[in-house]
């Protein structure tokens, strides 16, 4: 894993200059050297920040150049199935200099151009300039796991890079987009499901995840296409759940034996949840206990959703070493200017501090790799928030297993809402209520103004004039599948797997995700609703398939909680209370905030560290610094 960055322009005039003022500012993605390139004609440049993982030899060395400086390439991230796709490209003539997955990249797009996207298993972003044709090919990863940001103006410059950062670095305006801004304080968007590409700040552009982009230099056309998506209607009723356990553990085991690979020290991130216990217990199983491997944790002794239970548990059954840090509001104040200079856009809680302090844990000691769990939640139904989609589904499609499922929800859950142990049409007010939750958009925006009316938050001037940008989102969904889509493929995901980029390779770490393996995913998205979620089970298929290599207690948690630290009360403590003072007056005085902000108390809003007035007050001021 590493950092890229990349100019072109028409006016032959790229400098080292600007490409090293670049890669300085992104020196934490890659501490193990550099590399820049500029074309004979000055019209473009390449640099490159390297993290060593795999081929830790000079020929590893970026920008990489391919067919006698035909092809020249930056490249940050990880192709797992590099070693198959090698092998495949030997037996059409390939030769190779180096065990880099980089190389193999570059034969693999000489071969089948913009193609070679279908055939890469891994995270990445890498851009290709290719001298014969004068064209710029770049690509980002399916599910967004690695990050890739431009400027763009037409006909006359292209500026690309892993962060934000490097194009104010090389001296585009930093503008914060106030629409933007304004999604975040009015409901909580970190990104704008209605267009992936738009970024916090003006003129700054991410390629969405699962896109490649072309850019011809006679031209300087940017263009767009999208070469992966996921096919959630095609399902298959038929599959039995034996068969569905089997292939799911058979694509697991391929896809962490595949994450496995790597020429430094590789552990795992260990939450005490689901997800990271499946992983640290499927790679003690399939590893057979022979590799000696390293968890690191957050624990919160005392705090009531400290997790130290559940992480023993998988400790007690399997080959590892354990180990532990311990944030609390302190870390938190000594860390939070430089964790949002990392993150560089407003994060959605104090859980992503955790994660930062995590990551910082296995920099300490020198383990280089961490599987973790994201993207199980969202490909597995993982969130409650699933239940009436499925029971709407199961309405329509199949009654009997509908009554069936309400039933073992109730049973599981102890939901005195449900009252009723056999259908009746409108079986009860909470299945009518939430069967039929789905917000319009007229119906949404009308819910910001009654909120803003009933308690003022936004300065009024300040509400009225971006209140528009709100167009609302369709929530309802043609079933459970459509749902699963639009959270693997929409901002929470997206969201999540930039806070993992960022406060990994905040200390040069590298985060593999091992449920975000396509064949995988695209696997569980073909099977029926009721394999997900299940006699009032979420993610049920997932818990059923690992039941027999985790915890029987992990396998069975009712309770989700995922890294949550006593956020609250670290919001109490008289330094973080002073900031937050200073960021309120702050966002009045540039009349974003309401005035009658000045005498609430924001931190006794909401118990939720996720919807949390003063967590949002104080992203939005750092943003604005």
């Amino acid at each position: 894993m590493c950092g890229i960055a990349g100019i072109v322009t028409n006016e032959a005039n790229v400098s080292r200059d600007k490409l090293q003022a670049m890669t300085d500012v992104i020196a934490h993605r890659g501490p193990d050297g550099e590399g820049f390139w500029i074309s004979d004609d000055g019209c473009v440049g390449f640099g490159h920040r390297r993290l060593s993982i795999i081929d830790l030899s000079d020929m590893g060395h970026q920008p990489m150049h391919y067919r006698n400086g035909r092809y020249t390439i930056t490249f940050n991230g990880e192709i797992y199935n590099f070693v198959e796709l090698r092998e495949q490209l030997q037996k059409y003539g390939y030769a190779f200099q180096s065990s880099s997955d980089t190389e193999v990249l570059l034969a693999l797009y000489d071969r089948h151009k913009e193609k070679c996207l279908q055939y890469l298993d891994g995270m990445f972003a890498f851009a290709i300039w290719d001298e014969e044709e004068k064209e710029l090919f770049v690509a980002r990863d399916r599910f967004g796991e690695k990050p890739f940001h431009y400027a763009y103006v037409p006909r006359e410059l292209f500026v690309f890079g892993s962060e934000m950062k490097e194009l104010w670095s090389y001296g585009l305006p930093k503008e914060v987009s106030y629409d933007m801004l304004y999604r975040y304080l009015i409901n909580r968007d970190v990104q704008n499901a209605n267009d992936p590409s738009q970024t916090f700040f003006k003129n700054v552009f991410r390629l969405p995840a699962g896109h490649y982009g072309k850019l011809k230099l006679s031209e300087l056309q940017f263009t767009v296409e999208r070469y992966w998506d996921i096919d959630y209607q095609n399902i298959d009723y038929g599959i039995s759940e034996k068969r569905a356990e089997n292939d799911l553990r058979e694509l697991m085991f391929t896809s962490i034996n595949r994450r496995m690979r790597s020429d430094v020290p590789i552990g795992s991130s260990l939450s005490g949840g689901l997800d990271s216990s499946i992983i640290v217990c499927a790679i003690d199983h399939v590893f057979n206990s022979t590799i000696q491997q390293n968890t690191f944790s957050a624990r919160f002794p005392g705090f009531v959703k400290d997790e130290g239970v559940h992480i023993q548990k998988v400790l007690d059954q399997t080959n590892v070493v354990a180990h532990f840090t311990f944030p609390d509001y302190t870390k938190l104040i000594s860390h939070l200017e430089k964790l949002s200079w990392h993150q560089e856009e407003p994060f959605s809680s104090a859980s992503v501090f955790v994660q930062y302090d995590v990551m910082q844990l296995a920099k300490l000691n020198n383990v280089t790799v961490l599987l973790d769990g994201q993207g199980a939640d969202e490909i597995f139904a993982g969130y409650h928030s699933f239940y009436p989609t499925l029971f709407n589904e199961l309405k329509k499609r199949n009654r009997s297993i509908y009554v069936e499922q309400l039933t073992q929800y109730q049973q599981l859950h102890q939901d005195n809402r449900i009252n009723s142990l056999a259908y009746k049409p409108g079986i009860t007010a909470w299945a009518k209520e939430n069967l039929n939750s789905a917000w319009k958009s007229s119906l949404r925006k009308k819910m910001h103004h009654f909120r803003q009316i009933r308690s003022p938050f936004l300065n009024t001037d300040f509400f009225n004039a971006h209140k528009d940008v709100i167009t609302g989102l369709n929530t309802k969904f043609d079933g459970l599948n459509h749902a699963l889509y639009n959270s693997t493929t929409g901002p929470g995901l997206q969201e999540l797997l930039r806070y993992a980029d960022r406060n990994s390779m905040a200390h040069s770490r590298e985060v593999r995700l091992p449920f975000l393996f396509h064949d995988l995913v695209e696997f569980v998205f073909k099977l029926p609703a009721e394999q997900k979620i299940k006699n009032g089970w979420t993610k049920y298929l997932l818990r059923s398939s690992f039941e027999h290599i985790i915890p029987t207690d992990i396998a069975w948690r009712k309770d989700k909680i995922g890294y949550e630290p006593p956020q609250q009360e670290w919001l109490s403590s008289p330094t973080i209370t002073e900031l937050l003072e200073q960021h309120k007056s702050k966002l009045v005085d540039l009349r974003i905030l309401h005035k009658n902000v000045l005498s609430s108390d924001a931190r006794k809003e909401t118990g939720s560290v996720k919807n949390s007035r003063a967590w949002q007050i104080l992203m939005a001021g750092m943003i604005l610094q």
